[in-house]
């Protein structure tokens, strides 16, 4: 069994904390059914959102998925003149069988622009 990281990340239509949550759970759950992931194997999950998403904070909707014993953490993205605006990044932190070149890393609602090198 390996360490691996997940990279995901969703946009908002605007900075409200119902559709941050709902959003949240979306990609939270997307990223997990896609890598196999168990909340037994979890080991953190670090949130940004950009400076414009002031509503809710990502990781208090993480919590509605029955993730009250993994740290979770939320930090705001850096603020760089011309970058996509009301996005949430998350990175999982799990230990997985998968091999690094497997892992499935997830861009939803628009996302998908971030990284289209890596979006699945």
């Amino acid at each position: 069994m390996s360490i691996r990281a997940i990279r995901g990340a969703t946009c908002l239509q605007v900075d409200d904390a119902t559709e941050m949550a709902e959003a949240v759970v979306e990609l939270l759950g997307e990223m997990f059914t896609r890598n196999n992931v168990e909340n037994s194997s979890l080991i953190s999950v670090l949130f940004t959102a950009t400076p414009d998403l002031k509503s809710a904070f990502p990781a208090a909707a993480a919590r509605q998925m029955d993730l009250a014993d993994v740290p979770l953490i939320c930090a705001q993205e850096i603020d760089v003149a011309g970058a996509m605006s009301r996005v949430i990044r998350v990175l999982v932190h799990t230990e997985s069988d998968l091999p690094r070149a497997e892992v499935k890393h997830v861009y939803l609602r628009g996302a998908e622009a971030l990284r289209q090198d890596i979006a699945q």
